[in-house]
């Protein structure tokens, strides 16, 4: 959610604040803006919208000066408006800032109360004023907005720009992720990596509570206590290619038709080609010692968790409680002995993710991580993190992670299952095979791309969807109810199949479509007699399953997708392509947008 760019460099810092925060447009926004300082002025450009509205904006009203800090807005506190939209300034002093600032009502008063003038309903444009109140009682622009930074409650990540400082951000960091990139003579300040990629491969990542004094001669970074730190600058390879359209239409489209190539590497990493054993990084970790597993997500993260219960407890017979941070962190639960938490997180990055793996730390035997991003917070604070492979994911609806996930997932309850004696040397082989079979089996899914193209125009028209899955399959119809309302804003619902007779039989009618997730398993015949209960109350079945299950189920069905066939504890990772598929077409069929759809934010930073 929101992104945040800072340039102390050699050339003019508007195009490049520009370029930078449209490589962060995948976060989700609805307002930009940037400023700058020029012969010791501070000046800001502000436009609601898209990024190209600022461009346009800044053709008729340039911003000049070699210094300066950009923004993407996701509203929270106020509507998208350009009074709204950051950098917010006050006086000599302009703020971008990702989060939300908890105490900013009681320090509103107070600066009131000082005779300060509010125009916006942000709470960010307190952390302005506070600061601008600082430089008016004679401090310094460092101690300035450090007297800020240490009156503020809540998550955040800023960086501050100060009138007549032409070689000077102020960064800052809590609870939302901020970097500093390295150049030669010059520094940049980024919500991450990739926004920075074109400018630096060198980065230095900000810890909990790290404020920075950035110039253009380095970083002089003090930790929470005011201690100055040494933060380790890493070299970071992102290939430009991989934050482009790559001749798709979409993002989307792109990382869809990338699932093969991106699981066929999380698959080398942890089921090595010599043997059939999983290896984890680092010491790994015993599940044999292991009593339950705790495991905790949000939005799309979570149903890669439901998926993975039916892994480890079918397969590894490991107990699994699977929780929706939001509600984890506040129920506060008892950790029982022998419980290790696992913590699923595309950014590594997500508030109430990290909030729940931080109630874990002293409770749970041992913290372990699914991510994206091996430097982000979730990933540091576990004592095991295990990256998926996916690559940048610039889409706000997953694809790629949330395959990446599944087969990392079901790496991990193998192992769990060898470790307590439950899988044989053999079975742990043909399960290694099938997975190896992985790329080119979903290679073979992506080819009925024309298919679900035709089959989503006609879903395009419908004002409300249900799917439905049994086993296996219940997750994987949470996850296609959900990619198709958040990109194509068509009402869907998920149920397992066998709640159908319990309540939403009720909705089925000539006019509902009903995807029924089923390939030939050991469950197929159960949910095809659940399919026969909607055909014969002339609901619409888009049924999706292999050939053998095609042929078993008639020519009853509204329409067919053919799936190739699979080992069956691996079909999740399958049928996921058929669901993102559907979900794409239909929200191109109706003009939505895709890689951007209204109202949501990639990476949830904030609570």
């Amino acid at each position: 959610m929101c992104g945040i760019v800072g340039v102390l460099g050699n050339h003019e810092a508007a195009p490049i604040l520009v370029e930078a925060l449209k490589r962060l447009e995948y976060r989700g926004y609805d307002s930009a803006g940037i400023a700058t300082v020029n012969a010791g002025v501070l000046a800001r450009r502000r436009a609601v919208g898209k990024l190209v509205n600022l461009s346009d904006l800044l053709v008729h009203e340039p911003l000049a000066g070699k210094s300066g800090i950009g923004h993407t807005r996701w509203a929270t506190h106020g509507a998208p408006s350009i009074a709204n939209a950051h950098p917010h300034r006050a006086g000599a002093v302009a703020v971008v800032h990702n989060g939300i600032i908890e105490n900013y009502k009681e320090l509103r008063a107070e600066l009131l109360d000082c005779g300060l003038e509010f125009r916006t309903e942000t709470d960010t444009e307190t952390v302005a004023l506070l600061t601008e109140r600082h430089l008016q009682q004679g401090l310094p622009p460092v101690e300035a907005a450090f007297k800020t930074l240490d009156r503020l409650e809540g998550a955040f990540a800023l960086a501050f720009l100060f009138e007549g400082q032409e070689d000077l951000i102020v960064a800052a960091r809590k609870g939302s992720p901020l970097a500093i990139g390295h150049g030669d003579g010059e520094m940049f300040v980024g919500s991450d990596a990739i926004a920075l990629a074109p400018l630096t491969d060198r980065i230095t990542y900000l810890e909990e509570g790290d404020r920075a004094v950035v110039t253009r001669a380095g970083a002089e970074i003090r930790n929470a206590e005011g201690a100055l730190v040494n933060r380790e600058t890493k070299t970071i390879q992102i290939d430009s290619t991989q934050v482009d359209k790559g001749g798709h239409k979409h993002f989307m489209a792109k990382e869809i038709a990338e699932q093969p190539h991106v699981i066929a590497e999380a698959i080398r990493h942890y089921l090595p080609v010599e043997e059939d054993a999983v290896r984890l990084p680092g010491d790994g970790v015993d599940f044999a010692q292991v009593d339950r597993l705790t495991m905790v997500a949000c939005g799309t993260a979570y149903y890669a968790c439901l998926t993975a219960k039916y892994w480890f407890e079918q397969i590894a017979r490991l107990p699994v409680e699977v929780d929706i941070a939001s509600e984890f962190r506040y129920r506060e639960p008892p950790i029982p002995a022998k419980t290790a938490a696992l913590f699923v997180s595309q950014s590594g990055e997500t508030a109430d993710t990290l909030a729940a793996l931080r109630y874990c730390r002293e409770k749970a035997d041992r913290i372990l991580s699914v991510v994206n991003v091996p430097e982000s917070s979730i990933a540091r604070e576990s004592d095991l993190a295990l990256p998926i492979f996916a690559g940048p994911e610039i889409g706000v609806a997953s694809t790629k992670a949330f395959t990446c996930q599944l087969t990392v997932l079901l790496a991990l309850a193998l192992k769990a299952a060898c470790d307590r004696g439950h899988l044989s040397e053999d079975e742990m082989a043909d399960y290694a095979s099938a997975i190896r079979g992985l790329p080119n089996v979903l290679s073979s899914a992506l080819e009925q791309n024309e298919a679900i193209r035709q089959a989503a125009q006609k879903v395009s028209e419908a004002r409300d969807v249900l799917f439905l899955g049994r086993g296996l399959m219940f997750p994987l119809a949470l996850e296609g109810a959900l990619k198709l309302k958040e990109i194509s804003y068509i009402h869907a619902e998920a149920y397992a199949s066998g709640e159908l007779k319990h309540g939403p039989i009720a909705l089925i009618d000539k006019n509902m479509p009903v995807v029924v997730l089923t390939p030939h398993d050991s469950l197929f015949d159960k949910s095809v007699s659940n399919m026969q209960e909607v055909l014969a109350r002339k609901g619409k079945v888009l049924m999706i399953s292999d050939q053998a299950g095609l042929a078993a189920a008639g020519d009853d069905v509204w329409e067919a997708i053919r799936m190739p066939a699979v080992k069956e504890a691996l079909s999740p990772i399958l049928y996921a392509i058929p669901a993102q598929l559907l979900a794409y077409h239909t929200a191109v069929a109706k003009g939505t947008d895709v890689d951007q759809p209204r109202n949501l934010a990639k990476s949830v930073t904030v609570e």
